[in-house]
């Protein structure tokens, strides 16, 4: 009988303890290594945006797609749910979902006597309203209810619609909280999934936003989260930078001692 610690690996513990196991021990690996599974999504996820922003800038059949919907008009065809995803659509402002989610973090950050909750949650929107928002300034669009021309994409025109903002924080917000569980990390990622998908359909019943800019909004947002394990060195040093910062001021200051003076002698004589 074997003991305890000679107990024979599974696959799982051995593929985890190689991905962290750097392969020259000696050096510094810098980025953390992403596996073929996970480089492959972001690229994936990459070329999706990259289809929808071509798409829209090329005024292909997604800009037409963005017409039918929009002339469909969603809320007066069936009104009685406008009430009810006014309020739901609250759930992807920057606002309000920051708030509550940068509360539930600092209640786990005092917790666990770490910032790193907090750090993530914060280089994630970082990262989300710098590329997101450089798209919306350079595309200028304008969105559904302030359209001049049908068939047109609305681009250049001053807008800040695309991508969709809502969508975007949507996905990121509640994503790193996903992220960040330890435990009901899954029926964590299923629930930011479908707030992230109902926030986005919501703001096209609503008019304010067209269907590519949702398809923008996702892929945008799904972006940041898979690029979040590529920003955890930089998390960690910003930690320990703080971590170090709070020791040196909580040490007790050290008075160097007094040097006492010797006697002098006496003259002789």
């Amino acid at each position: 009988m074997q003991a305890p610690s000679e107990l024979p690996e599974n696959e799982t513990t051995r593929r985890e303890r190689a991905r962290r196991t750097p392969a020259h021990p000696g050096r510094d690996t810098g980025w953390p290594p992403l596996s073929r599974r996970h480089a492959g999504l972001l690229a994936l996820t990459c070329l999706g945006y990259l289809l929808v922003v071509a798409g829209v800038l090329l005024d292909t059949a997604l800009v037409d797609l963005d017409w039918s919907l929009r002339l469909l008009r969603p809320y007066e065809r069936w009104p009685g749910l406008r009430p009810l995803l006014d309020n739901w659509v609250v759930a992807g402002q920057r606002g309000p979902s920051a708030i509550t989610a940068f509360a539930w973090l600092g209640w786990r950050a005092h917790r666990l006597r770490r910032l790193r909750p907090l750090l993530v949650m914060g280089a994630a929107l970082l990262l989300l309203n710098v590329t997101v928002g450089a798209v919306k300034i350079v595309t200028g669009r304008l969105g559904p209810h302030y359209a001049h021309y049908v068939g047109s994409p609305e681009l250049f025109s001053g807008g800040t619609i695309f991508p969709s903002g809502h969508t975007a924080n949507a996905v990121v917000t509640w994503g790193v909280l996903a992220y960040l569980a330890v435990r009901w990390r899954r029926t964590g990622a299923v629930l930011a999934a479908a707030t992230a998908c109902s926030v986005g359909l919501t703001t096209v019943y609503l008019g304010t936003h067209w269907v590519s800019d949702v398809l923008a909004g996702w892929t945008a947002g799904l972006l940041v989260l898979l690029a979040l394990p590529l920003l955890e060195p930089l998390v960690t040093a910003a930690e320990q930078r703080v971590a170090a910062r709070r020791s040196h001021r909580a040490a007790p200051a050290v008075i160097p001692p007094r040097s006492v003076p010797r006697p002098r002698r006496a003259p002789r004589g």
